[in-house]
């Protein structure tokens, strides 16, 4: 694209490690939004939102903080789509299923304790489930996704709708985080994996459940298809538990 003065604008190459890290960064931003300010400094589960509405309107500091709880999960927003891509990503290039589903796994198991700390200061909450198992039921998913792609027609749409059903259902059940969204989207990465403007289209759609999602089509578009990793892989499979651990014994030591 040509700018003033004859200057050519070129989008950013983003690799899939640049990718991992801008969502692992936009994540850890939500996680401490959740974590740190609304439920250690505001306290928010001991409000209903008719008692919060006061507090707020009698006290400046609490409508800041609320505020800012609010900004820090819009910009986690943008992590799902990338997730739900990188899912797509991973399966379609990797040698190893069944390692990287029980990698994925395992790390869902480990993260369930520093998650229901963090979110509910139980050692064990079987109210919710963190987001791996999600993004594990969702490896499943594509996995049957793969096996039925030569099935054409009609016969061929109804299987997968009847295994993204599937799948909605299972979360549901297991009450894991962004099911429904991640579910939608790590779907049409892999059925429209070679229909850049329609997966743009329809996943930016159902990445408005987390409103800020179809922002992060911008990092996906400037995607290169390279995947080398300068980063460890299974450094960013540790980042989400061992934030959510930190960030419980903050709020601990720091006794808002």
């Amino acid at each position: 694209m040509m700018g003033k003065r004859g200057v050519v604008w070129k989008t950013p190459d983003i690799t899939a490690d640049g990718l991992k890290m801008f969502a692992c960064v936009c994540m850890l931003i939500r996680t401490i939004g959740i974590v740190v300010i609304e439920k250690g400094m505001i306290h928010l589960d001991t409000y209903t939102q008719e008692s919060l509405n006061q507090a707020m309107a009698q006290d400046s500091r609490l409508m800041t903080l609320a505020g800012l709880g609010s900004v820090f999960q819009l910009v986690g927003g943008m992590a799902l789509p990338i997730f739900a891509f990188l899912l797509v990503e991973g399966i379609r290039n990797t040698s190893d299923y069944k390692k990287y589903l029980i990698t994925m796994l395992f790390t869902a198991f480990f993260s369930e304790i520093p998650y229901d700390l963090a979110m509910s200061g139980k050692v064990l909450d079987f109210s919710a489930q963190n987001g791996l198992f999600t993004m594990s039921i969702c490896l499943i998913l594509l996995k049957c996704l793969e096996l039925t792609e030569n099935i054409k027609g009609a016969a061929g749409g109804l299987v997968k709708l009847l295994e993204i059903l599937a799948t909605v259902l299972w979360t549901n059940i297991l009450r894991s985080e962004y099911g429904l969204c991640m579910v939608l989207l790590t779907a049409i990465f892999y059925l429209l994996y070679t229909r850049n403007v329609m997966k743009t289209i329809l996943g930016g759609l159902v990445s408005l459940m987390y409103v800020t999602g179809p922002l992060a089509f911008y990092e996906l578009w400037c995607y290169n298809g390279e995947r080398k990793d300068r980063i460890n892989k299974y450094v960013y499979y540790a980042v989400y538990p061992v934030s959510l651990l930190v960030l419980f014994i903050v709020v601990q030591v720091l006794n808002f």
